[in-house]
Order: structure tokens, then C-alpha cells, then sequence
């Protein structure tokens, strides 16, 4: 068992709070083969990282905005299969709400249909795709939490199961939890994760200390 102290936990969505893989990858296939690329290469390039940034690098010179619209909704009304992972409920109901958010590389409108689909609380300072300038691997989607908090993003644990996620929340400066869910450990483990878990089932919130910060446990 493993113990950490830390102000405020900072959760990506996909594949940490919500097992959307299925409907991702049936999405992201279609478009793969529409415009004749390798379904399997465009999902490993589009995982943890906002659509556009994809789309952007393999249609240099296509309508990106339109081309995103067509992405975002495919996986907005794509919802079989979308389900919260282990854990996850149970560790978001046992948080003090100005203690977590969620930090995702999708848009607010599928970040919201994610949860709801799943179940889950839609924190109060979501951040999105739509609030920062630079997407994760960027550190600026965490810097945002963090603030968005009011808390430094030193003192912060990032819970993420993307190599760009996790580089994102280490340079933020931020010490980060990676769930062994979608992405080899080896991944995991080169990208920087302090930690690694199974998925949300692993962490628990042991107490608040006497000076008020979060006391983690941690099943790796």
C-alpha cells in the first residue's frame, strides 16, 4: 500500500473515469477508412489528445473544423458501450467536490454526454478541448485545473492512462497515477507515470489530514 498526500486530484476522462474505447475506436475507424488511412495507426495517434490535433496531421490542408464536427458527432451519438470503469464512482463520491475535477482532451458537449451516459458527477470546473489553446501533451490542461481550483499544480495528482496525458501532467509539474487500462505499462513507464495502477478501483481516499490536504492510498 502506497500513501500520498496532495491537495486536489486531477482525472482524465477516456479511459480513467469512463470506458469509451469501443465507440471511440468504431468512430475513428470510419474515418480512417474514408479518407484511406490505417484505422489502427489513426487510434493510437488520436488517443489522449484533442480530435482536431489528429485530423490536423494527417489532412494537412482539409476543412479541419468541419472535418472535427464530423468526429465529435459520431461519438456524441455513439454512447453503446460507455460505462463508468472500476472504481471510478465509488472514488469521485468519496472526494470533497472542490477537490477533483476532470481534465479531458475531448469537447465539453462529449464530455458531458460521456458522464451522463456513465453516470457520473459533472464536476463544476470541467476543463475541455474548448478552454485552453494548447491540448495535451501541452501542460496548459492541467495548469487550468489546477487553477480552476485554486490550488498549485505542484501539490496536485494528475490519474491518467495516456503517454500525452501523462507528459502533459508532469510538465505541468504535477505528480501522476496512471491506470494500466488502455496503454502498455512500458508506455506508461516511458512517458513518466510516478505510480501505476489498475484503474480507480486502486485509489482510495484514506482521509484529510489535519492541515486539510488529501491522504491517498494506492494498491499498485
Amino acid at each position: 500500500m502506497t500513501q500520498i498526500t496532495c491537495s486536489a486530484l486531477l482525472f482524465d476522462l477516456d479511459g480513467v473515469l469512463v470506458d469509451s474505447t469501443p465507440a471511440v475506436i468504431r468512430v475513428w475507424t470510419r474515418w480512417a477508412l474514408k479518407h484511406g488511412f490505417d484505422p489502427d495507426d489513426v487510434g493510437r495517434r488520436a488517443h489522449g489528445r484533442p480530435s482536431v490535433a489528429t485530423i490536423r496531421e494527417y489532412l494537412p490542408h482539409g476543412d479541419h473544423e468541419a472535418e472535427n464536427r464530423e468526429v465529435e458527432n459520431g461519438e456524441v451519438e455513439d454512447l453503446e458501450g460507455v460505462v463508468p470503469l472500476p472504481g471510478a464512482r465509488e472514488l469521485l463520491g468519496a472526494l470533497p467536490s472542490d477537490r477533483w475535477t476532470i481534465v479531458t482532451s475531448c469537447t465539453r458537449r462529449l464530455a458531458e454526454v460521456r458522464l451522463r451516459a456513465a453516470g457520473l458527477p459533472i464536476p463544476q470546473h470541467l476543463v475541455t478541448c474548448d478552454d485552453v489553446k494548447n491540448g495535451k501533451p501541452d501542460p496548459e490542461p492541467y495548469l487550468k485545473g489546477a487553477s480552476f481550483l485554486g490550488v498549485s499544480e505542484k501539490d496536485c495528482v494528475v490519474v491518467e492512462d495516456a503517454p500525452a496525458g501523462i507528459r502533459a501532467g508532469k510538465t505541468a509539474g504535477a505528480r501522476v497515477i496512471a491506470c494500466r487500462t488502455t496503454t502498455p505499462e512500458s508506455e506508461l513507464r516511458i512517458a513518466g507515470a510516478n505510480w501505476m495502477v489498475d484503474n480507480c478501483k486502486s485509489i482510495s481516499v484514506a482521509e484529510l489530514d489535519a492541515s486539510g490536504k488529501l491522504r491517498i492510498a494506492l494498491t499498485t
